[in-house]
C-alpha cells in the first residue's frame, strides 16, 4: 500500500518486512548505510513490479515533509555514491544527462540571445564609456562569483537542489521555499515576456523593410511571435531535448551579432563625429543611471542556475563549474563586440534594438532579424523550463514525451503560458523598462542577496570572520540596489505609458 504522506522512522524490522526486493537491501547493507537513516520505503502492491523507493532522511527538515505531494513521495530516490549519500526530488524531466560543454552552451544561448541587440542602448547610452565598459566588466566578474556561490550548494546536506526554491526552502524553511518560487517565476515570466516582445519587434523590422504600410503592426507580430513560440515548446518536452538546437541557436546568434558589428562599423567609419553624453536632466540620468545598472546584472544572470545545472552529469559540481567559466570568458565575448561596437558607431542616438540604427543591404538586415525571431524563440524556451517542469512535475507528466496524453497536455498548459506572456507583451511592449523591471524585482534578488546569504549560512562554520563579512556587505549593497533600481523602473515604465497606449505600435 502506499504511503500517501511521508512516515515517521519505523524500527529495522518492519523496514525488512517492507522490502522485498533483496537486492537493493543488500546494496544498502553493503554500503553500511544503517536503517535509521531513513524514514519509510514505499513499495507498489501486485504483479510483483516496485515503485521507487522513498527513503527520507531522518534529520529532514519540516518544510520538504510538509510539502512533499503523493507524486514526489513515490519516485524520491537516492543515489548511492563512493562517499556520499545524494538524494535526487522527484521531477519529469531528465536530469544529469547533459556534458558540461553542453550546460555552458545553454547559458551562452541565454547570454548572446537577442538581447545583446539592446545592450548598447540600454546599457551604454545611460552610462557612457567609462560607466559602461566599467560597468560590463564588474558585472561580468560578480556574476561569475555569485553564480559559483549556488553552483557549489547544488548537493549541499546530502541532497541535489535541482530547483532554486528545493535550495532555498532547504536552507531557510518553507516561507523561503515560497518566496523564492514567486521571485524566480515572476523573474522567468518577465525574461520570457521580453523574449516575445523581441521577436515580434524583429519580426516587424522585417515586414517594414519591405512594406511601409503600417497593416502589419507590433502587437499583430507579438501574436505571431507567441504562437511560434508555444508550437516550439509543445514540440521540445524538456531542456536535455534541445540537443542539437543549441547548435542552431549559436549559428542564429553568429548571424545577427556578426551583420550588426558589420554593418554598424560600416556606418561608424562613415559618419561624422558622434555625440558620447549621458542625455537629459540631472535627475533624469540619475533614475536612467540606476537602471541600466539592473540591466547589467540582467545581461549576464539567469535566476535558474541550479535548474540547469540539474541537467549536467557527475560531477555535478566540477562540471557546472568549468560550464560557468566557459559562459563568463569566451560566452561573453561576442556580447561585448556588438554592445561596445554599436554604441562606438551611433553614440547617444543608438537604438534600444540595434538592428534598426544600422544601415545595409535590404537582404542582410532581414537576415538578421529572422536570427533574432529563430534564437528567441529557442531561449524563451530555456527560461521556461522551470515553469514547464513545474507543470509536468506536478500533473505526472512521464513516459514517451510525444504520446497524445502528453502532447495534449503541454497544449494546454505551455500554449496557455505563453498565450498570457504574449498578451501582457503585446499590452505593454516596452522592452528596456521590462529588463530593467525584471533585474530590480528578481535578478538582484536571486542571483546576488540571496546566493550570498544562502552561502554564508550553509558555510557558516566554515567561514573567517573576514568572509562573513564580506557576505554581509554583499547582501546589504545589493538590497540597496535592489530597491533603487525598482524604483527607477518603476518610473521608467510609468513615463513610458504616458508616451504610448496600450497596445502601442512602436
Amino acid at each position: 500500500m502506499l504511503c500517501q504522506k511521508p512516515c515517521w522512522r519505523k524500527d529495522s524490522s518492519t523496514l525488512w518486512s517492507q522490502a522485498n526486493n533483496t537486492n537493493i537491501v543488500n546494496s544498502l547493507l553493503t554500503k553500511k548505510l544503517a536503517f535509521s537513516e531513513f524514514l519509510h520505503v514505499v513499495e507498489e502492491g501486485g504483479g510483483g513490479e516496485e515503485r521507487e523507493r522513498l527513503l527520507v532522511a531522518e534529520t529532514q527538515e519540516p518544510f520538504v515533509r510538509e510539502t512533499m505531494n503523493a507524486t514526489e513521495a513515490k519516485n524520491r530516490k537516492i543515489i548511492v555514491g563512493d562517499d556520499i549519500d545524494i538524494e535526487i526530488p522527484d521531477t519529469a524531466h531528465q536530469i544529469s544527462s547533459d556534458s558540461w560543454f553542453q550546460v555552458a552552451f545553454v547559458l551562452t544561448t541565454g547570454i548572446n540571445s537577442a538581447y545583446v541587440l539592446g545592450y548598447s542602448g540600454t546599457i551604454m547610452v545611460p552610462l557612457g564609456w567609462i560607466g559602461g565598459v566599467v560597468g560590463l566588466i564588474l558585472a561580468t566578474a560578480i556574476s561569475l562569483y555569485a553564480n559559483t556561490l549556488i553552483a557549489k550548494l547544488h548537493e549541499f546536506g546530502g541532497r541535489r537542489h535541482i530547483r532554486y526554491r528545493d535550495l532555498a526552502g532547504f536552507i531557510y524553511g518553507r516561507k523561503a521555499y515560497r518566496l523564492t518560487w514567486g521571485l524566480q517565476y515572476v523573474n522567468l515570466f518577465m525574461i520570457n515576456c521580453g523574449f516575445i516582445i523581441l521577436a515580434g519587434s524583429a519580426l516587424k523590422a522585417v515586414y517594414v523593410l519591405f512594406r511601409d504600410d503600417h497593416v502589419l503592426q507590433l502587437p499583430h507580430c507579438i501574436a505571431i511571435a507567441g504562437l511560434i513560440c508555444a508550437i516550439f515548446a509543445i514540440g521540445i518536452p524538456h531542456l536535455s531535448a534541445l540537443g542539437v538546437w543549441l547548435a542552431v541557436s549559436t549559428i542564429l546568434s553568429l548571424i545577427y551579432i556578426v551583420v550588426a558589428i558589420v554593418l554598424s562599423v560600416k556606418d561608424g567609419v562613415k559618419a561624422p563625429s558622434r555625440d558620447y553624453e549621458i542625455q537629459g536632466s540631472s535627475l533624469s540620468k540619475i533614475f536612467t543611471i540606476t537602471g541600466a545598472a539592473s540591466n547589467l546584472v540582467f545581461a549576464f544572470n539567469t535566476g535558474m542556475l541550479p535548474e540547469i545545472q540539474a541537467t549536467v552529469r557527475q560531477p555535478v559540481v566540477k562540471n557546472m563549474m568549468k560550464a560557468l567559466y566557459f559562459q563568463f570568458t569566451a560566452g561573453v565575448l561576442p556580447m561585448y563586440a556588438v554592445t561596445f561596437i554599436g554604441y562606438w558607431a551611433y553614440g547617444s542616438s543608438t537604438s534600444t534594438y540595434l538592428l534598426n540604427s544600422v544601415n545595409g543591404p535590404l537582404w542582410v538586415k532581414a537576415l538578421a532579424n529572422i536570427s533574432a525571431i529563430l534564437q528567441s524563440v529557442i531561449s524563451l524556451h530555456i527560461f521556461a523550463s522551470p515553469t514547464y517542469e513545474y507543470m509536468d512535475t506536478k500533473f505526472g507528466i512521464k513516459g514517451n514525451p510525444f504520446a497524445l496524453k502528453n502532447l495534449l497536455f503541454r497544449v494546454m498548459a505551455r500554449g496557455g503560458y505563453i498565450a498570457v506572456s504574449t498578451l501582457i507583451s503585446a499590452l505593454l511592449p516596452f522592452l528596456g523598462d521590462f529588463m530593467s523591471l525584471t533585474g530590480a524585482v528578481s535578478t538582484f534578488p536571486l542571483t546576488f542577496i540571496l546566493a550570498n546569504h544562502m552561502y554564508y549560512k550553509a558555510k557558516n562554520n566554515k567561514l573567517n570572520p573576514v568572509q562573513k563579512l564580506w557576505h554581509w556587505l554583499n547582501v546589504v549593497f545589493f538590497s540597496l540596489m535592489s530597491v533603487a533600481a525598482a524604483i527607477a523602473a518603476v518610473r521608467l515604465i510609468a513615463v513610458d505609458s504616458k508616451n504610448f497606449h496600450v497596445f502601442a505600435d512602436l
